[in-house]
């Protein structure tokens, strides 16, 4: 199970006190009470292994190491051990409690979102001329604490949309050492899968139905990893009866979630071509070429087929 969007708590470390404490060396005097050590940061990093997000599922709250208190004779606390949360590339950071957002867009990127306490002053940092012996120390501040949630939109070159049971799967097994599950009836894909082919990362978006912006099917949650596509391959099967009601269902639930993927380059693919005729294929080939006219065909078990595509992905830029 893709985990791609949860709430967590994140409370950096406090920094530790400062310390009130004399010299004890015979014939010296003065305060040496040292001060308290920082509290830890809570960073996130980004890490390109998508079920990153799994190990928040069940744990929900993380610390940050506290600081140490100060001690005498002008020793200051220890820091604090900062705490690292990894996530995937692609997700987007936000905070429930400042309502800020961010988003960790390259590998190894790293960014504190809590920042611990700063530690206690001791009291010889109260000395004076006026204040030679001062019995005053402060406490360390409290680190941030605040309520985050990670959402997971997934970074690829390619994005397969389609109903269900159209091929995305297949495609995607073919050209890239994915192994997405494969069958012949609707749903097989119940979350976002990657790939790569060269240097072109391909995702399969799990199928979408008519309402799909309304929550119905697998709903809104998989719209969302389409936006992050460069170029969306939209997949009609060949024995599909109604190719063009099937190729605009999806494209006004793309409009009615975001109009923006309207304008990503498309192609479409009429997949399965091996379920039907040659003659059912250029059929809908001409009828769709007057919506779409960046028109190709594919079959999973046709070598000259999977060959052509293959020379047709060489041919794409990012």
């Amino acid at each position: 199970m893709l985990v791609d969007d949860i709430k967590i708590k994140v409370t950096a470390g406090s920094g530790g006190d400062g310390v009130v404490a004399f010299n004890k060396n015979l014939m010296e005097k003065g305060p040496t009470g040292g001060s308290g050590g920082k509290g830890g940061d809570i960073y996130v990093e980004s890490v390109t292994d998508i079920g990153a997000l799994k190990k928040f599922r069940f744990k929900k709250d993380f610390y940050a190491e506290s600081g140490k208190d100060g001690r005498s004779q002008f020793r200051d606390g220890v820091d604090g051990k900062d705490l690292i949360l990894y996530i995937p590339i692609g997700t987007v950071v936000h905070s429930l409690s400042t309502k800020e957002s961010f988003e960790v867009g390259s590998k190894s990127e790293r960014i504190v979102i809590a920042k611990g306490g700063r530690g206690g002053k001791g009291n010889f940092h109260f000395r004076s001329s006026r204040k030679t012996s001062p019995k005053i120390a402060q406490k360390g501040k409290e680190g941030d604490s605040f309520e985050i949630r990670f959402e997971l939109k997934l970074i690829a070159d390619i994005g397969l949309i389609g109903l269900p049971n159209v091929g995305k799967s297949s495609m995607l097994n073919e050209f890239t050492n994915a192994k997405s599950r494969v069958a012949n009836y609707p749903f097989t894909t119940l979350e976002p899968a990657l790939g790569v082919y060269y240097d072109l990362i391909i995702a399969d978006i799990p199928g979408l139905i008519g309402g799909a912006h309304k929550g119905k099917g697998l709903g809104v949650k998989f719209l969302k990893h389409i936006e992050r596509t460069k170029i969306l391959f939209h997949l009609i099967s060949a024995d599909s009866k109604t190719p063009v009601k099937d190729y605009r269902t999806i494209r006004e639930e793309l409009k009615k979630h975001n109009r923006e993927l309207l304008k990503k380059r498309e192609y479409l693919i009429i997949s399965k071509k091996d379920m039907v005729l040659n003659k059912r294929v250029e059929a809908i080939k001409d009828k769709m070429s007057k919506i779409n006219s960046n028109i190709l065909t594919f079959s999973a078990i046709d070598d000259r087929s999977i060959k052509e595509f293959k020379d047709f992905l060489s041919t794409i830029k990012k």
